[in-house]
């Protein structure tokens, strides 16, 4: 590997750093910064650094002057970047290091963390501030510098005060964050921002500008400094990615040699940071969309990937209005697609039906309606109704309404959650700030009396939408009614559920209406805690309740209902000690 990493970085490197990178030696006790981390680990607990770890600390060392380091959530690029900035310091004492983060707060636990470190540690204590020296968490120097405007480290958020400052190295810590790169806008502040580094950093061979950072969209900031400003970028991705072209380039040495060493496609980097079957869980959690840019760094997404919620993770079954079916299988076969149901996805996006459904049902645990209202513009106020059952979503009804809170429009809400028998009504109170839910209460009392329970969205639209239905969909948890998909056919494309849903990704505004899917993330979103229950283990909870009754209804004297499903339940192979049949003398 360590032949690899030096082609590596000779070919990286301007001409001007090269023999920099090659006689980058430490201070004389810790000439190679991994051996210094291994001493922090230990100092803190840990046994040893992991062989990421190691990786990021030998290009933290010998890397290029501009450098962009990416690597999956977790791996602690921060910690052991934290670990760096005192090895400089054990280096030289007058070296000036500033730390900028997107956030002042976030910045401040770094040099925190770094002046904490520097007082604990027997090998770098005498670097504590003196009595003259500047000694605060956010500017401190380190004992023995000379003299100088600039502290030895200082903390600052990318919107503070940077110009005026000097520095030998520039750390910029997750400066590119959801909240600061939402737009186009957005994106191009934080590119004007960052050029204020190159009036801070000293002219120099020496001094370095090191960004750490997640992508956050397709556009990130990242790519832009290595396009337009020639930053170097070395990507650890979390687990060996299908697609190694679309790092172009810039995947870590360590992870190609892994590969040619054997290490199969999904496997993980970093095991001794997280196992295999963490990051499928991770994938699971996070969705596939987040998964592979804040895991597998990759930015350069496909159609398929860059709108991430799709018609065949969807279940499709014709539902009853009373009872729902106890459990189901999914299976992505072409047997069980729905040829009758025209999709409205991409290619080879279809809707596809249960591989298995339990003939056994169950009352719905309860049913919910979301109201999105609009005004009386092209907007409609969409209508989700969705049912819970044994930790599956049902969408029974969905449907957008013109005009805004118009008479009929309103009793037409009253309507259906009589017809569906709401228990309750999720109203969205953005628009019209709660009006709508006082216009709406006397129709609802006179047609059928259902509680209002308002809410009221934060952050970006489109990003809380695929957070909120992307990790249900993918574990094949929301189920849509047949009708519901065949009233949606008819509606205009803009205007249809299914059709907005395929064409959302990241970007904000990036469908020109959203009404129908926004009430259907609403009302997902109040049955998410519905889905901490397993869903095999409710179907066994449900099976042993039914048994209780009729043991109860045995020794009244009464017909044991369920016999027939015991005996196939038997015949099945299943072992009646699970249901405790053999306790029932059954």
């Amino acid at each position: 590997m360590s032949e690899q990493f030096d082609d590596d970085l000779n070919s990286s490197a301007s001409a001007g750093t090269i023999m920099n990178m090659l006689d980058r030696k430490g201070p004389p006790k810790f000439p190679l910064f991994e051996t210094f981390l291994q001493r922090v680990l230990k100092h803190l607990g840990f046994n040893r650094a992991t062989r990421v770890q190691i990786d990021i600390a030998r290009y933290l060392q010998f890397g290029p002057q501009q450098t962009i380091i990416q690597a999956f959530r977790g791996v602690g690029k921060s910690f052991v970047t934290a670990a760096f900035v005192i090895w400089l310091l054990l280096l030289n004492k007058n070296y000036k290091i500033m730390v900028v983060s997107a956030s002042k707060t976030r910045s401040d636990s770094f040099s925190t963390f770094v002046k904490k470190l520097i007082k604990e540690m027997p090998e770098t204590r005498h670097l504590t501030p003196g009595p003259d020296d500047r000694d605060s968490n956010i500017m401190f120097d380190v004992a023995g510098a000379d003299a100088a405007d600039a502290p030895s480290v200082k903390s600052v958020g990318i919107t503070g005060q940077i110009t005026g400052s000097r520095a030998d190295f520039i750390i910029a810590d997750d400066i590119e964050v959801p909240k600061n790169s939402f737009t186009a806008v957005m994106r191009e502040r934080l590119v004007e921002l960052v050029k204020e580094f190159e009036s801070v950093i000293k002219p120099l061979d020496h001094t370095r500008i090191i960004y750490l950072g997640t992508p956050q969209t397709e556009m990130t900031l990242y790519n832009t400094l290595v396009t337009d400003s020639g930053y170097s970028l070395r990507v650890w991705p979390a687990e060996v990615p299908k697609n190694v072209a679309a790092y172009r380039g810039n995947l870590a040495p360590m992870v190609h040699e892994l590969i040619a060493q054997g290490l199969a496609v999904g496997q993980a980097v970093d095991p001794e940071r997280f196992t295999t079957n963490y990051i499928r869980k991770k994938k699971l959690s996070l969705g596939a969309s987040t998964y592979q840019m804040q895991f597998m760094l990759d930015t350069t997404l496909s159609d398929g990937d860059a709108f991430p919620l799709k018609l065949e993770d969807l279940l499709v079954l014709g539902l009853d209005p009373i009872n729902g079916p106890v459990s189901m299988s999914y299976g992505k076969d072409p047997r069980y697609i729905c040829n009758d149901l025209h999709p409205v996805g991409f290619n080879e996006d279809y809707y596809y039906r249960p591989m298995f459904v339990d003939d056994k049902v169950a009352a719905w645990s309860g049913t919910v309606m979301a109201v999105d209202p609009s005004g009386r513009g092209a907007d409609e106020t969409g209508i989700a109704i969705v049912r819970a059952l044994h930790g599956k979503l049902f969408l029974v009804y969905s449907d957008g309404l013109q005009g805004g809170a118009t008479e009929e429009n309103l009793q037409r809400i009253a309507d259906l959650a009589k017809q569906f028998k709401c228990n309750g009504i999720i109203l969205e109170v953005n628009f019209g700030d709660g009006m709508y839910g006082q216009l709406l209460q006397p129709y609802l009392t006179r047609t059928y009396p259902c509680s209002i329970e308002e809410t009221r969205a934060t952050g970006q639209k489109e990003t809380r939408i695929i957070r909120t239905l992307e990790p249900i969909m993918q574990q094949h948890r929301l189920v849509v009614d047949r009708k519901v998909i065949e009233r949606d056919l008819k509606a205009k494309p803009k205007h249809s559920l299914f059709y907005q849903m395929t064409r959302l990704n990241s970007l904000p505004k990036c469908l020109q209406h959203d009404d129908r899917l926004d009430a259907l993330e609403m009302a997902v979103a109040y049955w998410i805690a519905h889905m901490s229950v397993d869903e095999a283990n409710a179907a066994e909870d449900h099976l042993q309740a039914l048994l209780d009754a009729d043991l109860d209804a045995f020794i009244e004297g009464g017909p044991l209902v369920l016999q027939g499903d015991m005996r196939r339940l038997l015949k099945n192979d299943r072992d009646s000690s699970v249901y405790g049949m053999e306790e029932y003398g059954l």
